[in-house]
């Protein structure tokens, strides 16, 4: 397998058109909060980069020193008091910001969902995209060989995961804390991870219980341990011809239900590392109608 092949397994895009901005130019985006007041924490000493796919138009998002959530609302009189965070995957590099972020948030809007993209930070990269940082390269080595030999069982921590981590849980805090604002319901903020994105929901599903997420959805991602027998209720969502991580959703799944906390699982035939909102003609195609299904079945949207 290529390197670029590689790379795209975690939301690197390989084909780009690189632009640098501040704001979305494809169509109106919602509301941004910043997650810290500027210039706090240390900046990666670059300009970020917005990346946009020729064929797809899809966005990719790289060198993201100030973190935000963006804000999609229900139509006046659809709330129903549930609010999600959506975090995309992009390998700790990038974020791919459209189908693992605006697409997800709009939808549950849709639904009466309150719900946020999270813009965290990312490690530093070079302009090209094609230029991947060294330690992400060690990093995709790292899982491509324990996709062959099935170990370790749990993937070593990311370099940009810390920082992500430490943005989830701000996000988290800054959610509750402007709950009634937003009419949402404080008891009631769940947060979904695509890739990467999932291992950071994992993180706060298993992390500071103040902190700790009402419900996860973890898409495609990986296992993070010890989880305590009071983590987020998880929908664990994969497929089986994941070639990076063959095996992760099930350990996911006997890891959160061996710690007594209740959690569904869907191994879809197809889908590969990366299957979205866009039809593929597959049952993967349909993880949102399941998704929304366990969330009716725990009381956070009407059926």
């Amino acid at each position: 397998m290529g390197q670029l092949s590689k790379l795209a397994c975690l939301g690197i895009a390989v084909t780009l058109l690189a632009t640098t901005a501040n704001a979305r130019a494809d169509e109106p985006g919602g509301s941004i909060i910043s997650l810290s007041p500027a210039g706090a924490g240390a900046s990666l000493g670059v300009p970020e980069i917005r990346e946009k796919d020729e064929k797809t138009g899809d966005m990719m998002i790289r060198n993201v020193s100030e973190p935000t959530l963006e804000l999609f609302r229900p139509a006046p009189g659809r709330a129903n008091g549930t609010a999600v965070i959506v975090a995309p995957g992009g390998g700790f590099v990038g974020l791919g910001y459209d189908a693992g972020g605006t697409a997800v948030a709009r939808a549950l809007a849709l639904q009466g969902v309150t719900a946020f993209v999270l813009k965290y930070r990312t490690i530093r990269s070079a302009p090209d995209p094609m230029q991947m940082p060294e330690v992400h390269m060690k990093e995709m080595e790292r899982i491509m060989a324990r996709a062959k030999s099935g170990t370790p069982v749990e993937v070593p921590p990311f370099a940009g995961e810390p920082h992500a981590v430490e943005d989830g849980a701000r996000a988290m805090a800054i959610v509750r804390q402007r709950a009634t604002e937003w009419g949402v319901d404080p008891k009631r903020v769940g947060f979904i991870g695509f890739s990467a994105g999932a291992y950071l929901a994992a993180d706060l599903a298993i992390g500071d219980k103040a902190l700790r997420p009402d419900f996860v959805a973890l898409f495609y991602g990986g296992l993070r341990t010890p989880v305590p027998s009071d983590a987020s209720p998880a929908f664990i969502a994969a497929a089986a011809d994941d070639e990076y991580q063959p095996d992760d959703a099930t350990q996911l799944y006997a890891t959160w239900r061996k710690a007594g906390v209740p959690a569904e699982l869907h191994v879809y035939e197809r889908g590969g590392h990366g299957f979205d909102l866009k039809p593929n003609g597959k049952t993967s195609g349909h993880w949102f109608d399941e998704l929304l299904w366990w969330m009716q079945s725990r009381g956070l949207m009407r059926a």
